[in-house]
C-alpha cells in the first residue's frame, strides 16, 4: 500500500480505498452528507483533520477551528505551529541540551512537511528532494537524541 493509501485509510477506517484516477490524484471523494466537497463530516477539512491526526498522534498543532481550506495550507500550518512550540527552550537547559531539543523539533517539521510533500506535491524532482530530507533528518534526530541520552541529568 502506497503512502497516499495509507494515509486514506488512516484517515478513513473502513472505507474502501479509492481506485483508478482518484487514487492515484489523491483526491477525496465527495461527502455524501453535504453539498460541498470541503464541509461536514467526511469533507476534505474533515479529512485533513484526520491526516494531520494521522501525521501528528498528539494532537498537536491540530486546527481548532475554521481555517484555510486548502489541505496543504493547513498541514503546513499545522506543521509551524507544532514545531516553532516544540523549539522553545527548556528554562535553565544548557545551550547544547537546548540546541539538540531544538534541532530534534525542527528536523521533525522538515519531515512532516516533506511528507506533506509526498502525498500532495506532483513534481518528480521535490518528491525525490523530499524522500532525501526525511532520510537525512530521521538520521540526525537519532544522533541528537543519542547525544542527549549520554548526557548527564
Amino acid at each position: 500500500m502506497g503512502m497516499m493509501q495509507r494515509m486514506m485509510a488512516c484517515m478513513m477506517p473502513g472505507m474502501a480505498m479509492p481506485e483508478g484516477p482518484m487514487a492515484a490524484s489523491g483526491a477525496a471523494p465527495p461527502s455524501p452528507d453535504s453539498g460541498s466537497p470541503m464541509a461536514g463530516p467526511g469533507g476534505r477539512m474533515d479529512m485533513m483533520r484526520r491526516m494531520m491526526g494521522c501525521m501528528m498522534p498528539d494532537g498537536a498543532g491540530m486546527m481548532a477551528g475554521p481555517g484555510p481550506l486548502d489541505p496543504v495550507t493547513a498541514a503546513f500550518e499545522a506543521i509551524n505551529r507544532r514545531m516553532h512550540r516544540d523549539m522553545m527552550p527548556v528554562e535553565g537547559a544548557s545551550p547544547d541540551r537546548a540546541f539538540a531539543s531544538a534541532m530534534i523539533a525542527h528536523h521533525q517539521g522538515a519531515i512532516d512537511m516533506a511528507k506533506v510533500v509526498i502525498a500532495f506535491g506532483a513534481d518528480p524532482e521535490i518528491r525525490k528532494l523530499a524522500d532525501g530530507i526525511i532520510v537525512a533528518q530521521q538520521q540526525e534526530i537519532l544522533q541528537l537524541r543519542t547525544w542527549l541520552a549520554r548526557q548527564p541529568g
